[in-house]
């Protein structure tokens, strides 16, 4: 008989976890090239599209963010436990930005991203957007705000990103969370291995 129980000394197996899903560079363009900019919300949309994808941030962060959260080429998010984070955003997403700010923003709220009435945008509108401009662009698998997050996780990585940054950008507590995304950009792993290791 074992006098203790040294089950308590084991650790359980990591739980399965399911590969992100993520889509297409020429589908993601696709789906930016979506909302009319010449229009309020239109012009809304799009920036709200480009900076999902320009800095993988969450739909709740996006809706979270205010004016004064903007500085020159970055944005500071909240995340979990409100744990901020500066994130980098391209001159594209900046754009877009720039646009709704400086033609079709008005009002004085604070939030960045407002309804009609000036209140802050909610997550399921967010979500609602998403799934029309995917409808439009004739993309078939289920896109989603956590999609254009994985996307941007997915596209980082297959450039070349190191996983630590990629894991910083995403306010990833645990590497482990962020690993999952090696699955997903095996192939270019295997190139990029392929290119430079000296026993290939």
């Amino acid at each position: 008989m074992v006098p203790k129980d040294i089950g308590r000394c084991l650790q359980s197996p990591r739980p399965w976890q399911r590969i992100p899903d993520s889509l297409p560079v020429d589908d993601v363009l696709k789906l930016l090239a979506q909302p009319e900019r010449t229009g309020w919300m239109g012009a809304r949309d799009g920036a709200m599209l480009e900076l999902l994808y320009a800095t993988g941030m969450r739909v709740s962060e996006l809706c979270g963010l205010k004016l004064c959260d903007l500085s020159e080429g970055f944005v500071k998010v909240r995340g979990k436990g409100n744990k901020e984070r500066m994130i980098p955003v391209g001159r594209h997403a900046m754009a877009a930005v720039d646009q709704y700010l400086a033609d079709f923003r008005s009002g004085e709220a604070e939030w960045l991203f407002v309804t009609q009435r000036g209140k802050r945008v909610s997550r399921e509108a967010v979500w609602e957007r998403v799934k029309l401009y995917a409808k439009k662009a004739g993309i078939q698998k289920r896109v989603t705000p956590h999609v254009l997050r994985h996307s941007f996780a997915t596209h980082l990585l297959e450039g070349g990103a190191d996983l630590r940054l990629i894991q910083e950008l995403l306010g990833h507590e645990d590497i482990r969370t962020t690993d999952r995304y090696t699955h997903v950009a095996g192939p270019r792993l295997q190139a990029l291995f392929d290119s430079f290791h000296p026993r290939k």
